[in-house]
């Protein structure tokens, strides 16, 4: 326990001193780009355009796993794979909760496309992954039913 500790006191001021030196950028440490407008959007259709997918195809390349039934919707275990090449992106929208979006993650090169979270569902809803692979959007579905909802239900 007490090495965990030091490792992560080494690990900080190395990184606070390359930010502090101009090395590297907190971006590039921390997190992407925030974009608010994403996860604020109200409908499947709006938050789709937010992400910039105007156009997509239902793809078998994109597979959506998780529970048929879920007797919380406050915590639903969801997967997503994709085996398309060059995959960059990933989002997962529950279709009919009040903010669609539920988690995105941008995908390094030369990693593995697949991707596991909790996401909280309103009630039986369809789980849509959406995925950027080659500049080309591609979509793919999945029903989990619900028996006591997760916002606000």
């Amino acid at each position: 326990m007490n090495q965990n500790r030091r490792d992560m006191l080494r690990i900080t001021s190395v990184l606070g001193l390359a930010i502090t030196a101009g090395l590297i950028n907190p971006s590039e440490v921390f997190a992407a780009e925030w974009k608010a407008g994403v996860f604020e959007a109200k409908s499947l259709e709006d938050a789709i355009k937010a992400i910039g997918a105007d156009k997509f195809a239902v793809s078998k390349d994109v597979a959506v796993n998780g529970p048929d039934i879920a007797e919380n919707g406050a915590v639903v275990p969801v997967s997503v794979t994709s085996a398309a090449p060059n995959t960059e992106f990933i989002a997962i929208l529950v279709e009919k909760n009040p903010n669609p979006l539920s988690a995105s993650f941008n995908i390094p090169a030369g990693t593995e496309a697949a991707v596991s979270t909790r996401v909280k569902m309103g009630g039986t809803s369809n789980v849509h992954a959406l995925v950027k692979a080659d500049g080309k959007w591609l979509i793919a579905s999945k029903e989990i039913k619900v028996t006591l909802g997760g916002c606000g239900g």
